[in-house]
């Protein structure tokens, strides 16, 4: 299993008029701890797309439990749980503190330019089995 964690600090422009973070909020910080786990595997996304790889999201879900707001400092890990194949699934918890907020998934399918499915580079395949110590 993999496990990253991401900082965030709750913007104001991210809440709604209760003051709680705007729901559709917590979906961009599952897309930030993601680009950020795969820049801690040594696999920037934006390699991956000069490379001729795209990753677009197939669904994405959301489950939340408290709110945050304005100014918190939240923690959101991500996890992957099996090797990724033409396919990613990635799981998502954020926390206040210990607290947790939410929990959300998304899964990708790797495609090329031409929005066909596409095997995922090799180095990316080999540098994920061994973060899973595979």
């Amino acid at each position: 299993m993999i496990r990253t964690e991401t900082e965030i600090r709750v913007r104001y422009a991210e809440t709604d008029a209760m003051g709680f973070a705007h729901h559709g909020t917590y979906i961009t910080w599952f897309e930030l701890a993601r680009i950020e786990m795969l820049d801690q595997l040594s696999l920037p996304y934006k390699q991956l797309e000069e490379e001729g790889y795209y990753l677009p999201v197939l669904n994405v879900s959301a489950t939340y439990k408290k709110p945050a707001y304005f100014d918190d400092r939240l923690r959101v890990v991500c996890y992957v749980r099996s090797q990724p194949g033409l396919r990613i699934q990635i799981e998502y918890d954020v926390y206040r503190d210990e607290l947790l907020l939410a929990q959300g998934s998304s899964s990708h399918a790797f495609i090329n330019k031409d929005g066909q499915p596409i095997r995922p580079p090799k180095h990316y395949l080999e540098t994920f089995k061994k973060a899973m110590g595979a």
